[in-house]
């Protein structure tokens, strides 16, 4: 599980990088310029992808009261950075994790202050799949916004590349 947990750390990494990177293409209006998804802005979908790294980071660390939205409020490229040090951040903890860690039932509400209890590899396959959802809505986004040159970030290229 560690092995495949890793993998899925270091392609959400990767993944993360190129889909910054893609946006940087853009100008900088179009970064927030309003479109029909989800979240309504290629910032407010990177701003989501932040948040719930950071929110289920805080709840593995067990802080009561997560901070799960509207705290951050840096620019674009401070949101980037910040999420490439939250993806990291996941790399490193699974790196260095124990089979008890990865094992470990922990407990957490989610913002509808509902309680739950599920083993942390549970949770970190939905984080990452989570991720590759909201990713794949920016790569539309991207599109709609004329963007031709968008770099491929399936798990069978990451994995294709990192062999």
């Amino acid at each position: 599980m560690k092995q495949l947990l890793q993998q899925y750390a270091a392609y959400n990494t990767w993944a993360n990088k190129r889909i910054i990177e893609a946006a940087n293409q853009l100008p900088g209006e179009q970064i927030n310029k309003e479109i029909i998804s989800s979240f309504p802005s290629i910032y407010k979908t990177m701003l989501h992808l932040m948040e719930v790294e950071n929110a289920w980071w805080e709840r593995l660390k067990l802080v009561e009261h997560p901070a799960l939205s509207g705290w951050f409020t840096g620019n674009f490229e401070e949101l980037s950075k910040k999420l490439l040090e939250l993806s990291q951040q996941w790399h490193n903890w699974i790196r260095d994790a124990n089979e008890v860690n990865i094992t470990h039932v922990f407990a957490y509400q989610n913002s509808k202050k509902e309680h739950f209890k599920q083993p942390v590899y549970e949770m970190l396959l939905h984080l990452f799949n989570h991720q590759t959802f909201h990713r794949g809505q920016l790569v539309t986004m991207f599109r709609q916004l004329g963007l031709d040159k968008i770099p491929p970030t399936d798990f069978s290229v990451f994995s294709r590349k990192n062999k």
